[in-house]
């Protein structure tokens, strides 16, 4: 298997956009968790998306659950999956298991605040 190119900027082939997301390092695929920011926060900081994080609250906007809104109870960076209270799938013995969802597809409501670093980024133009 290839390694991960840095020189690589971009290409119409969709082949070589898997290629570099599937092989990108973790420090580059936090950059591939980012969702919309509802019209609210988006007037408010002056962005369109952030990275989601744990605490975000957020909307679902497509699939299965579009429209359900929850908490972020966990983010998996080596995935690019968000994991929302609430939203869960059955399987066919009846358990409930988490079900993930591209964070593409959801859009923040309520930023979780709680790190000061973060207040920074988001005040940041």
């Amino acid at each position: 298997m290839k390694k991960f190119s840095t020189s690589w900027v971009s290409s119409k082939k969709p082949r070589k956009q898997r290629n570099y997301r599937e092989r990108a390092p973790l420090h580059i695929r936090g950059r591939f968790l980012n969702a919309r920011l509802a019209d609210t926060l988006s007037k408010k900081y002056q962005k369109r998306s952030a990275r989601v994080r744990k605490g975000d609250k957020v909307t679902v906007l497509v699939g299965q659950f579009k429209g359900k809104s929850g908490k972020v109870e966990n983010v998996d960076t080596k995935n690019t999956k968000v994991f929302i209270a609430g939203i869960e799938s059955q399987k066919k013995d009846g358990s409930k298991m988490r079900y993930p969802i591209n964070p593409s597809n959801v859009m923040i409501t309520e930023l979780n605040l709680d790190d000061k670093k973060r207040q920074e980024i988001l005040k940041r133009k």
